[in-house]
């Protein structure tokens, strides 16, 4: 099932700065990597950007009037543990972080919202993700968004870096789910 990423919105935060939420494009790229901090990533960005020219990942970036994003997020269509993803009806939402000086300012929660709503009206009924062990603040803007812990992942996953070496990764996860409709 291909989906087109087209939707955009804005939100005004309590102190009046305006964020443009809309899809991610390639000249973004670089600006997820937050200045090095995740150039890390850069092949794992540039692979799940080609899946979501395909319709089978969708990306949203959040940014200011002066056009430096604040903020992502990666939703997986489909994935072949249907458990995960499966889709049609159940989409994994992953990769979601707001940059630190622009968190507690309603962004995260507001471009959730804006993700779940997306979902719903595309026929999803459930969304999943996966929360690090070790980040009980995420967990609870979770929790308070509806999402429910439903077990436990040991987060053992490998990406190829930036300078093409292979990076394990275990990363202990709660696995949290929410019904969208």
């Amino acid at each position: 099932m291909n989906f087109s990423l087209g939707a955009e919105v804005d939100y005004l935060t309590a102190d009046g700065e305006q964020i443009h939420i809309r899809p991610l494009v390639d000249s973004d790229l670089e600006a997820l990597e937050w200045e090095g901090e995740f150039k890390h990533f850069h092949n794992l960005y540039a692979q799940h950007y080609a899946s979501s020219l395909q319709g089978a990942t969708l990306i949203w970036v959040a940014e200011t009037r002066e056009k430096k994003i604040v903020g992502q997020v990666f939703i997986l269509l489909n994935s072949k543990q249907s458990d995960v993803a499966d889709g049609k009806s159940r989409a994994y939402l992953f990769s979601f972080r707001i940059r630190p000086q622009w968190r507690n300012l309603g962004i995260g929660g507001y471009l959730l919202n804006f993700v779940e709503n997306e979902l719903a009206s595309k026929g999803f009924i459930w969304l999943r993700l996966n929360v690090a062990k070790d980040n009980p603040h995420a967990r609870r803007m979770y929790e308070k968004h509806g999402y429910k812990v439903i077990g436990s992942d040991p987060g053992d996953w490998s990406y190829q870096d930036d300078k093409g070496v292979i990076q394990h990764v275990k990363e202990p996860a709660w696995k949290m789910i929410k019904r969208l409709r």
